[in-house]
């Protein structure tokens, strides 16, 4: 078997960075599911509130200081795809102690499905191997939310 060579121009570089635009004691900070739900609401596009399912995440310090919010996926009226490898890469990349899960149901019913109840599971059980805690998971609408671990859906 012939040996190939590559040149090194051929090997793509990887960086990691975290650039905030404000000093770390000007986080937000997060103690309960109203407090999600609020920092979701004032970073959520309303015109797609119910329209678009979205899915998206809170990145969390060790303090529970928000160090940002990522849209994971958009879909169709009723569901979205969800990748645990991007929310994790996300997390960690950012290097985020713990997350918060979040997407909307464009029809307004704030109840969990069976495939949000599975995915949810999925999801802690992949950050418990990373030591990044997933803290909640809020299902959303323009009228209230619903917190998976409020009602210990989790």
């Amino acid at each position: 078997m012939k040996k190939t060579t590559f040149p090194l121009s051929r090997v793509a570089e990887i960086k990691i960075s975290y650039s905030p635009k404000f000093k770390a004691c000007e986080r937000a900070k997060v103690c309960t599911s109203q407090e999600v739900y609020q920092i979701l609401l004032q970073n959520w596009d309303f015109g797609l509130l119910q329209l678009q399912e979205q899915f998206k995440i809170i990145l969390l310090n060790r303090n529970n200081a928000v160090l940002g919010i990522c849209e994971i996926s958009r879909g169709g009226m009723s569901d979205c795809l969800v990748d645990a490898k991007l929310i994790f890469s996300v997390a960690l990349k950012a290097g985020a102690s713990a997350i918060v899960l979040a997407h909307n149901h464009p029809s307004g019913n704030l109840v969990a499905s069976a495939a949000d109840l599975q995915m949810t599971k999925k999801i802690c059980e992949g950050g418990m191997l990373l030591d990044v805690t997933v803290f909640d998971h809020l299902i959303i609408s323009g009228h209230g939310y619903l917190s998976l671990a409020d009602e210990q859906l989790m």
